[in-house]
């Protein structure tokens, strides 16, 4: 809370060995457009910039006759998704994801690992060639790490690329226990770029009442990049006409279409490594599945604020709830149910498609399943509300929204839809203010939400602001 204090008055005054399978490096051609000007790098000796991963640390190491060695541990962590919203979660160095383990290909590396969860665990290296004892698998190729273990893993990187680590238990994977790690070639590209973000996709089922995750659930109502559920992703800071590569990794339930406003890009790389240009696909949306990584890049040639988020519906929301029948439209809402109704499943015979049988809160989260065909009404017999409370005209602050709800709106079959009139998406601003939010209008996050968040091209002069607040941000949480 200090810091985002600090930095609201700092905006106001300022206005074992591992395999040798040689991998080739695949060149590339630029793809800038024809006229515009080549970018100033800033890239390191090695052709690689610093890699960005926003609201995610990276893991510290430190060298040991030659050796990268890390220190990673699996424990209980309180993630804050958004402002008041706190789930009680298991991750690696009081994060989830974990925080992102970043080496050379050629290295060697050794990651001592150390269980501080309640039960049994391993960690899988998903995607990488070590090993077979190094791979990760309990009564596999390594005994359990038991409560209070430690087990040691030891190999040389002999790939490039995206990648990322897991439990290999997999109900300890969807509370949490995932991590990015990324190999940067030996030899640069040739198509170099000078901005380098990664996003870790996410999801949780989780109850208003409840901060612990259903982990049996097979729908979610919380989505997040990097562990935060929009409007508390933190955009990507980009200058206009840079080149930028954004690293997609998904280790979840569900595959997530990402889709980028205002770019065509290239998918460069996958949980393989880069690939060759004539792999090289021009999309707007990738579809990153289950235990898939994906490469982009494109050239940023269009300035504004622009959006990058999962395309499915719902998970553009959240905390969705079921808007049919009684459970949104009565007082209360009955609480508990077996788990065959909470997954949709009949228990006294007929469809489960059947009108008296409809879907609940997400199969299997504990709510009823059951509902009854209701005529829509007002919510607990109050009338519907004209506009988005919170929210302002685009560029008037003070000025708030003109009415939006029809007046025989609760007459309309179907409505309401997306809910925010009787759960609004409530702008939250200054909550989620940080230096990369400086500029944007009033209101702006009150439309962002779940799998979502913001790439801003920007003029240099904007683009160098934004660093300046975030340098004068970093000094005062130093204080």
């Amino acid at each position: 809370m200090s810091n985002r204090r600090s930095f609201l008055q700092q905006a106001l005054a300022l206005g074992a060995g591992g395999l040798t399978l040689g991998s080739r490096v695949a060149e590339a051609v630029p793809l800038r457009a024809p006229g515009l000007p080549s970018p100033s790098h800033s890239a390191t000796a090695s052709g690689a910039v610093a890699l960005q991963t926003p609201d995610l640390p990276k893991l510290p190491w430190r060298l040991d006759n030659g050796v990268k060695v890390f220190q990673l541990r699996a424990e209980p962590v309180r993630q804050e998704l958004i402002p008041g919203k706190t789930l009680d979660l298991w991750g690696f160095n009081g994060t989830s994801p974990g925080p992102l383990i970043e080496a050379n290909q050629g290295d060697r590396v050794r990651i001592v690992f150390d269980n501080h969860l309640p039960e049994p665990i391993s960690i899988h290296w998903h995607g990488l060639e070590v090993p077979n004892a190094m791979d990760g698998v309990i009564s596999i190729t390594q005994p359990p790490v038991l409560p209070g273990g430690r087990f040691i893993y030891e190999f040389t990187l002999d790939q490039e690329g995206t990648y990322f680590y897991h439990s290999h238990m997999a109900m300890q994977e969807m509370l949490g226990l995932i991590g990015p790690l990324v190999l940067q070639p030996r030899q640069p590209y040739s198509t170099q770029v000078d901005q380098d973000f990664l996003i870790v996709l996410q999801e949780y089922a989780a109850l208003p009442n409840n901060p612990v995750p259903n982990t049996m659930n097979m729908e979610f109502n919380w989505l997040t990049f990097n562990g935060k559920s929009g409007p508390a992703t933190t955009p990507l800071i980009v200058r206009h006409n840079q080149r930028v590569k954004i690293r997609l990794i998904n280790m979840g339930m569900d595959h997530h279409p990402i889709h980028l406003h205002g770019f065509q890009f290239w998918i460069t790389g996958t949980e393989g490594g880069r690939q060759p240009e004539s792999n090289w696909v021009r999309r707007n949306t990738v579809l990153v599945g289950v235990a898939q990584a994906y490469d982009i890049e494109f050239d940023a040639i269009h300035l504004g604020e622009w959006m990058l988020h999962c395309h499915l519906p719902h998970h553009m929301m959240n905390q969705m709830s079921s808007t049919v029948g009684p459970m949104t439209r009565t007082h209360g809402m009955p609480a508990a149910s077996s788990m065959e109704s909470g997954m949709g499943m009949p228990e006294e015979g007929g469809a489960a498609l059947s009108d008296s049988y409809g879907a609940s809160l997400g199969r299997g989260m504990g709510l009823p399943a059951r509902e009854h065909p209701v005529t829509n009404g007002p919510q607990g017999g109050q009338a519907t509300s004209p506009s988005m409370p919170g929210m302002q005209m685009p560029g008037q602050a003070g000025k708030p929204m003109p009415a939006s709800i029809a007046a025989n709106a609760n007459q309309v079959p179907g409505f309401p839809q997306d809910a925010y009139m009787e759960g609004p998406m409530m702008a939250m601003d200054e909550a989620v203010a940080k230096p990369e939010t400086y500029g944007l209008q009033p209101g702006w996050s009150g439309s962002i939400q779940g799998m979502m968040t913001i790439v801003r091209v920007l003029s240099p002069e904007r683009y160098d602001k934004i660093q300046q607040l975030r340098s004068q941000a970093g000094k005062a949480g130093q204080q």
